[in-house]
């Protein structure tokens, strides 16, 4: 085995531990570690941000080409993205528990319709639909503290955005003022790493101040979406 294919498979690891973080987070929830949680969750996050660089650099593909980094990168974030969070909506009560199981299973399955299709991430780096982003989603709402009943239709509501063909922005590929996105995107990130570790009780000026990136990411996805024009083919 060369080193150029050691290298490969060194990345594919590098993408896997992500599931591992999964399983730490989820165990961290069950204990009511949720501080904890969410940090094995911001380091599945750094992992994914990361991980296709370091596939293209490594030329992964053509090492491996037998090998689909791709659906090894989607089972994770399915996982990272979708399922924990999932587990902390019904563990830590962010609904009411009447409504519990219906809002786990919208999320999951909306998550798996869009995981599932084709055009999930374009030729143009975009992703179709709400991009499961439900492991800020909880985050926020967990910090908020609003009553559950605004925490059921925020969730419902974002799940129906899966279906909905409106393109949101690939913050690291998108290329409509990718350096503002990513100067703000990793301001945001170090911001919210400084709001986990105040959990439980965080700076609520700390926190209004962290929702300037996704309300822009927000904007921008709008705007994207109304230039776009005509699909485009999914990316492969």
């Amino acid at each position: 085995m060369t080193r150029l294919v050691i290298s490969a498979w060194l990345v594919h690891l590098y993408t896997a531990s992500g599931a591992l973080c999964a399983f730490l987070a989820l165990n961290r929830i069950f204990y009511d570690r949720y501080r904890d949680a969410f940090v094995w969750l911001g380091v599945a996050v750094v992992i994914d941000a990361t991980d296709g660089m370091l596939a293209r650099r490594a030329d992964v593909a053509t090492r491996i080409p037998w090998f689909n980094g791709r659906k090894l990168d989607d089972i994770v974030d399915y996982l990272t993205y979708v399922f924990v969070p999932a587990f902390f909506v019904w563990h830590a009560l962010l609904v009411p528990d009447r409504w519990s199981m219906f809002v786990v299973a919208a999320m999951l399955l909306s998550s798996a319709y869009g995981f599932g299709r084709d055009d999930a991430k374009t030729t143009d780096h975009l992703f179709t639909g709400f991009p499961s982003y439900w492991n800020i989603v909880v985050l926020y709402l967990h910090l908020a503290g609003w009553a559950p009943e605004t925490n059921t239709v925020l969730l419902l509501a974002l799940a129906g955005l899966a279906f909905v063909p409106i393109r949101f922005v690939y913050p690291s590929r998108t290329p409509m003022w990718r350096p503002l996105t990513m100067a703000l995107g990793v301001a945001w990130a170090v911001t919210t790493f400084v709001l986990v570790w105040q959990m439980p009780e965080v700076s609520r000026p700390l926190l209004r101040a962290s929702l300037v990136f996704p309300v822009y990411y927000v904007l921008l996805s709008m705007r994207l979406t109304l230039l776009r024009g005509p699909d485009r083919k999914a990316a492969r």
